[in-house]
């Protein structure tokens, strides 16, 4: 038996099925976080009495960042009975998930992938809590330009999610004058990068590739190269979040810009919820592990109000609010995002303190 994958055998639940990326090559880190966030929050609706009186469970399968696995499990989750699905923190996954549960009449509350194109097709089964990628990318974008960073190179690994970011990226950059050059991290190997980046007269790398590796030996690679001495790094897609990313590069992973979405102060709620957080995970809980929280008290409010019929949750997305941790959450429609959006979802750029590589430093408020 799975952690938290079991019913409360208190006589009949209502059922969510949760995705979550547990086992490597997805980013294990990120799932432990984003399923706490989903625990805590079931555990505290029944605390509160359940949905009308009925318990709240989590149903929870491993997408293991495996698109074809999430497939599955959605259709797994769907013939058991589930209400609706929640979780999932790897873009390309998520998109495999919503298709899917698009096609099955599933409604799903995506916690924190950020693909804009989540599905191929406007839907009303679909809703998401974290930013789409082209607003959270072009706030990136702007604090790179406004640091005087306008030569960007990426080094990236094939993904359709680090070529949407790229392409947000150059849109962006362009027009204002800067630059992008794009870089194999596959094909080349770190010093070949660094090479490259000497040649280019780069401002800023940004790593869009996943760690443990290729990421950390680039990093490596140029900060122990002088003639590199003043370049920034960057991660927009968020690895120094993380505890591993901090214990594996030290010092070196510190002064490395990364996209988070919390605000400047969470909300009552959030900061109960932060001491809670803190105490299950045993290390600072990341933004993930707030919006897997979030997604569940979402999720509750349309269910005590609209009940638990998958076609009324659905219709419930633009007409539901609820107080969240980092905010009111509203559901809107947004131009070139599919799904219902929460369009008020916070952003900053933040990094880790050179002097202090355990504490996080807000750079920059989108």
């Amino acid at each position: 038996m799975q952690p938290y994958d079991h019913a409360l055998r208190l006589g009949e639940s209502v059922r969510i099925g949760a995705l979550v990326p547990l086992t490597r090559p997805g980013w294990v880190q990120a799932g432990r976080h984003l399923l706490t966030g989903l625990a805590s929050a079931v555990r505290d609706v029944n605390d509160g009495g359940g949905i009308a009186g009925t318990p709240l469970e989590l149903v929870v399968r491993d997408t293991a960042a495996d698109p074809r696995s999430a497939e599955a499990a959605v259709e797994e989750l769907a013939r058991l009975g589930v209400t609706a699905l929640a979780g999932e923190y790897h873009s390309v996954v998520a998109r495999a998930a919503a298709t899917r549960a698009d096609a099955l009449g599933l409604p799903f509350l995506c916690s924190s992938a950020v693909l804009d194109a989540l599905t191929d097709r406007p839907t009303d089964w679909v809703a998401r809590l974290s930013p789409p990628q082209s607003r959270g990318w072009q706030v990136y974008a702007d604090f790179l330009l406004r640091a005087g960073r306008d030569r960007i190179a990426v080094a990236s690994e094939p993904s359709l999610y680090w070529a949407s970011g790229t392409r947000v990226l150059r849109e962006y950059v362009t027009p204002r004058g800067g630059s992008v050059v794009e870089l194999d991290a596959r094909a080349l190997s770190p010093a070949a990068v660094c090479d490259e980046l000497v040649d280019q007269r780069a401002t800023v790398l940004l790593v869009l590739a996943g760690l443990p590796d290729p990421a950390v030996s680039l990093v490596r690679s140029v900060r122990r190269d002088p003639r590199l001495a003043e370049l920034m790094i960057g991660a927009p897609a968020g690895q120094p979040e993380f505890a591993e990313w901090a214990a594996l590069l030290g010092v070196d992973g510190a002064g490395v810009p990364f996209l988070r979405y919390l605000p400047e102060r969470l909300t009552p709620l959030g900061a109960r919820v932060e001491a809670a957080l803190r105490e299950q995970l045993a290390e600072a809980p990341s933004f993930v592990a707030f919006e897997g929280y979030d997604t569940v008290t979402l999720l509750a409010e349309v269910l005590r109000t609209h009940g638990t019929d998958r076609s009324r949750i659905a219709a419930a997305w633009p007409r539901v609010a609820a107080d969240g941790t980092r905010g009111q959450i509203r559901f809107s429609r947004v131009p070139g995002v599919d799904v219902w959006q929460w369009a008020g979802a916070p952003i900053q750029i933040v990094d880790r303190d050179p002097a202090r590589p355990g504490r996080l430093r807000v750079l920059h408020t989108g």
